[in-house]
């Protein structure tokens, strides 16, 4: 991994409802294609774009935490939980930004799905002003041939801002867009929640480390 101090950071939001190996896989494989210095995950307390979490932000904080205990890129960020209202990224961004200073790239992770609607949201067309967008698809499916899914005003943007190599995020602060290509993973926090209610085993969907949390906190029981 890159040591400079002044490499990219990547920042990987997420409800974490639970987390699961898709999560960890897309950072780390991002993180070495792009040679991040970190990535913080940063559970969101109130997701502005979907239905609240099943478990409470102190359980799912304490999910990452197991998840990521054991890797050294992976760094957690408890901002967003702590923050009152809507967890918007505009915000997380510019505190970063004060925090971080001006001349560090900072790269948002996120995959294909979320990139495709980026459009909806906050003050969406802000973020390039203060990092990158890196966008994980599966390899044979890249994001620039989902003509039909990309909303106008986000292909416009891909196409002024597309990075042909993912490690040109090391020379700006942000404003780029890269497409990545990444193991498909073909997890879902919904499906792991859905065994759980059902009595079936998720294992080796998530960490076991997470797993035994899960169970041991009685979490997404059928009678929840």
């Amino acid at each position: 991994m890159a040591a400079a101090s002044n490499a990219p950071v990547g920042i990987l939001g997420g409800t974490f409802d639970p987390i699961h190996f898709g999560h960890l896989r897309l950072a780390q494989e991002l993180g070495e294609a792009l040679q991040l210095s970190e990535i913080r995950f940063m559970p969101s307390g109130t997701p502005p774009h979907r239905t609240a979490p099943r478990a409470a932000p102190v359980q799912r904080v304490a999910m990452v935490r197991l998840a990521i205990a054991d890797n050294p890129l992976f760094t957690l960020d408890e901002r967003e939980i702590a923050r009152p209202g809507p967890g918007y990224t505009i915000d997380t961004l510019i505190e970063l930004r004060r925090e971080l200073g001006a001349t560090r790239p900072l790269c948002v992770l996120l995959g294909a799905d979320a990139f495709l609607d980026l459009v909806t949201w906050h003050r969406w067309h802000e973020l390039f002003n203060f990092a990158h967008m890196v966008a994980a698809h599966r390899p044979g499916f890249p994001i620039q041939t989902w003509s039909q899914r990309m909303p106008q005003p986000l292909a416009r943007e891909y196409e002024a801002r597309h990075m042909e190599q993912p490690l040109a995020v090391h020379l700006s602060p942000a404003g780029g867009i890269v497409a990545q290509p990444i193991t498909a993973l073909d997890i879902a926090a919904t499906r792991i929640r859905d065994a759980l209610g059902t009595g079936a085993s998720p294992r080796y969907l998530l960490p076991d480390s997470v797993l035994d949390y899960i169970r041991g906190n009685n979490l997404y029981s059928g009678g929840e």
